[in-house]
């Protein structure tokens, strides 16, 4: 069977643990053939991406937080020192106060709105705008995003926000760097156990839920959002930009549920 992704370079940015849907993605790049580079944020975060980027044999493991300009041209920088362009980049990046996914949305501070935004959804602009120029041969960027984007999902809150924004950025940049021959997609997962996931109250529930009302009546699996993934990066996705990929077992074709 080829290796969809041979001789590509990838960039993945929001590796946590090996249960987020970032290293479903990086194992499944690897799988694929792809010479992988790993980014990290602080010190807190570095000894778990580089325990998980040596097992994935990662060419670089490299600190990026992507809130900071010079951050982020540092990473441009050793990713300058590569061999060939960059192929690829996954942004599966996201924060919000955890109280402000936990009370009405209608009390979000400033402080948590503007938080929310710049982490969850301007980070992909700034990302973008600095690895543009390396992708010489074109190539795909990637985000991930979720149904409460566009429809109310309780205790999710001011992230939808940050999602609906992310989902417009992904359309603006896809029509921005088209001419580049860069593709701009966003996955959008269904509900999955990942350490961010618990954050949000209730959220057994949710699974619970959308197990039931689903069409396959089941929730996601990490490694289903990774094929997705690598589909977008290979050559197959080639036609493919500025859309929102749905990844949920088909749960957002569901209006009332009148159960069996």
């Amino acid at each position: 069977m080829p290796q969809l992704l041979a001789g590509k370079t990838a960039l993945v940015l929001g590796v946590a643990n090996r249960w987020s849907i970032a290293y479903a993605i990086s194992s499944a790049f690897v799988r694929e053939g792809a010479s992988l580079v790993l980014t990290y944020q602080g010190e807190r975060q570095r000894q778990t991406v580089e325990e998980l980027g040596a097992e994935l044999k990662a060419a670089k493991i490299l600190n990026c937080d992507v809130t900071k300009p010079a951050e982020l041209d540092g990473l441009v920088a050793e990713l300058r020192n590569l061999p060939g362009s960059l192929n690829a980049v996954v942004h599966s990046i996201a924060f919000a106060n955890k109280e402000d996914l936990s009370r009405p949305f209608l009390e979000t501070s400033r402080d948590g709105f503007l938080l929310a935004q710049e982490v969850s959804a301007f980070s992909l602009v700034s990302v973008a705008r600095a690895v543009a120029p390396l992708m010489t041969s074109g190539g795909s960027l990637t985000t991930l995003t979720y149904l409460g984007s566009t429809r109310v999902v309780q205790n999710y809150n001011v992230m939808g926000v940050a999602k609906a924004s992310l989902e417009a950025s992904v359309r603006y940049l896809a029509s921005d760097l088209g001419k580049h021959n860069i593709r701009v997609n966003a996955i959008s997962a269904g509900p999955i156990k990942t350490a961010s996931a618990r954050g949000i109250k209730d959220f057994s529930k949710v699974l619970d839920n959308v197990a039931s009302l689903a069409p396959l009546r089941r929730n996601t699996e990490p490694a289903e959002v990774a094929d997705t993934a690598v589909f977008l990066a290979s050559d197959l996705g080639r036609g493919v930009t500025g859309n929102v990929v749905f990844v949920d077992a088909g749960f957002q074709t569901i209006g009332i549920g009148l159960g069996e």
